[in-house]
């Protein structure tokens, strides 16, 4: 059985026909791998981390602490569910956080500030934390503020980053094989780089479409990489090669982010508070027509539900983690 969850900055989170588990602006969830454990980012100024047991489908909470940040935007759980890593988008900084055998957080958060800047004083006045991605046993970390890939190993030890081309504004990025594909939110692009030496090998439009455009979320699936565009609200989809295969409507206004289960693929619309569900037949979207009301979505995640290995969730001891 899957439960779908979305989160945004409404009231709380979503389990899709079941109800509302409140939140603070619950942006971006991610699951524990083994678990059934959900975390969320509070996305305020004085960020907070939250995690909730789903063992009974609807998330249930379980623990709180601060984000160690700004607006915290989006949440990891590496492989092997014994770390979590937070991106702080207000102040660039991100946060490392142990987990026990039962996803409970335990000890002091890493800090890991960063410094520097970019050529649009409008959006890279400093570091913007955007996504974490575990690769291996290396962080990667887009920073829209500074054009760069952050890196750090799983004990918060910093690697030289990746400097990508300036004005770029990378948002999220996802590995795929031996390529790495990167969405450009400032200057509307995705680009693909080699795994291994960050080569780029190509760079295309994000968008046919006429005007501004904002990518938000980039995923691959089935050798094709999926691509949300704000400002024309279309999901693209190209081949591995960057060769534009479809582009179609997202069902809404202002697409933040994306889930693909099987066949089925789902469009959090942020500004037309809606979670448009499509179809992937032949790998193109097609709207089924079905749309899911939530107010400002932000993040769809899929999980599929997980039993306890003990029998007790997190929390059924009064404490909180």
């Amino acid at each position: 059985m899957k439960h779908l969850y979305i989160g945004g900055y409404g009231d709380g989170i979503l389990t899709a026909g079941a109800g509302l588990t409140p939140a603070p602006a619950p942006s971006f969830l991610a699951a524990h791998p083994a678990l059934p454990v959900l975390y969320a980012v509070g996305e305020l100024a004085e960020g907070v981390l939250l995690s909730f047991s789903t063992a009974g489908g609807v998330p249930a909470g379980t623990g709180r602490r601060p984000s160690g940040g700004d607006s915290p935007c989006h949440l990891a759980v590496h492989p092997s569910g014994a770390l979590l890593a937070v991106a702080n988008y207000g102040d660039g900084v991100v946060t490392l956080h142990r987990l026990d055998g039962e996803g409970r957080f335990t000890g002091e958060p890493i800090s890991l500030p960063h410094t520097g800047s970019g050529p649009r004083p409008d959006r890279q006045r400093g570091p913007h934390a955007h996504q974490c991605v575990f690769h291996g046993d290396v962080l990667h970390v887009p920073d829209l503020g500074t054009d760069e890939i952050r890196r750090y190993t799983l004990t918060g030890e910093p690697l030289e980053p990746v400097r990508l081309a300036p004005g770029m504004g990378p948002r999220h990025l996802v590995f795929s094989g031996e390529r790495v594909y990167v969405a450009g939110e400032l200057d509307g692009t995705l680009r693909a780089y080699a795994a291994g030496d960050w080569r780029e090998l190509f760079r295309v439009k994000a968008s046919g479409a006429d005007g501004v455009t904002y990518p938000s979320h980039v995923d691959v699936s089935g050798g094709r990489v999926y691509l949300l565009n704000r400002g024309p609200d279309t999901i693209a989809v190209f081949s591995a090669d960057g060769d534009p295969l479809a582009e179609v409507d997202s069902g809404g206004a202002w697409p933040r982010h994306f889930a693909i289960d099987g066949g089925t693929l789902w469009v959090a619309n942020q500004n037309s508070a809606s979670v448009a569900v499509f179809t992937l037949a032949g790998g193109v979207p097609g709207a089924t027509g079905e749309i899911i009301e939530v107010k400002s979505p932000a993040c769809v995640l899929p999980v599929q539900a997980k039993p306890y290995a003990r029998g007790r969730a997190p929390g059924d001891d009064g404490r909180l983690c």
